[in-house]
């Protein structure tokens, strides 16, 4: 019997609870790497100028770095197919079409917005004589929602994304030309909300995943007092 492990998936939720899940798509086989990329905000430097070392202050920053990864899922409808019975069923008429479908489904907006948004814009416009034909009637102009995605890769990771891009090769494909063997690369970034955000279930998995981070950077720490006693005492 094969041992148990852990399977990575992104979660798509909506609003301030997690369910009804909208979509969800685990990963057939974990991908082998993930390549992680922090990106620093540029600090805030002193102004130039004779007083240039009485302003010079320490470095700061007003907006926190950003995170990104970068990842490739593998999917294949061998093992399905293999199963047998119902859990072969699906992949014997669509291959892999539909873990392929969840994934798409995760790029693009969820639906329109209020037009309120539309009719303040068109409002400021006015305002600064940006709206062109003065007859000609306001329009809100419709706004849509991106998905909402959780990224979860064991226990210790658990963060808000949005996928900045997906590269999709189909490799093999069946009778009926359905994909049944596919690499897709995947691109997110990590949200990082304002104060005012609604977002009840990303602030909360971003703030326990920094936590979590937190308290692996105070382990180390221990680990390191012990090791530099060790070696005074050696």
């Amino acid at each position: 019997m094969s041992g148990f492990y852990l399977r990575g998936a992104l979660v798509e939720y909506s609003g301030e609870f997690l369910g009804p899940i909208p979509n969800i798509v685990l990963f057939q086989f974990n991908p082998e790497q993930l390549a992680r990329t922090i990106q620093i905000p540029q600090h805030a430097t002193a102004s130039a100028g004779r007083n240039q070392a009485r302003q010079r202050e320490p470095a700061q920053t007003s907006t926190p770095p950003s995170e990104e990864f970068t990842l490739t899922a593998k999917f294949s409808a061998a093992d399905d197919l293999g199963a047998g019975g119902a859990v072969s069923a699906i992949p014997r008429v669509f291959g892999i079409g539909p873990q392929i479908a969840a994934l798409e489904k995760m790029v693009y907006p969820t639906g329109p917005l209020s037009g309120l948004l539309g009719q303040a814009i068109d409002a400021v416009g006015d305002a600064l004589g940006l709206g062109g034909n003065d007859d000609a009637p306001t329009r809100p102009i419709p706004r849509e929602a991106l998905p909402r995605i959780l990224f979860i890769w064991g226990p210790s990771r658990v963060l808000p994304v949005s996928v900045k891009s997906m590269s999709i090769t189909e490799q093999k494909f069946d009778f009926l030309l359905n994909p049944v063997q596919a690499e897709i690369q995947i691109g997110l970034s990590v949200v990082n909300f304002a104060k005012t955000s609604t977002d009840v279930i990303g602030k909360g998995a971003l703030t326990y995943s920094k936590a979590v981070k937190d308290a692996q950077a105070i382990l180390n720490l221990a680990k390191a007092v012990e090791l530099a006693v060790d070696i005074v005492a050696f």
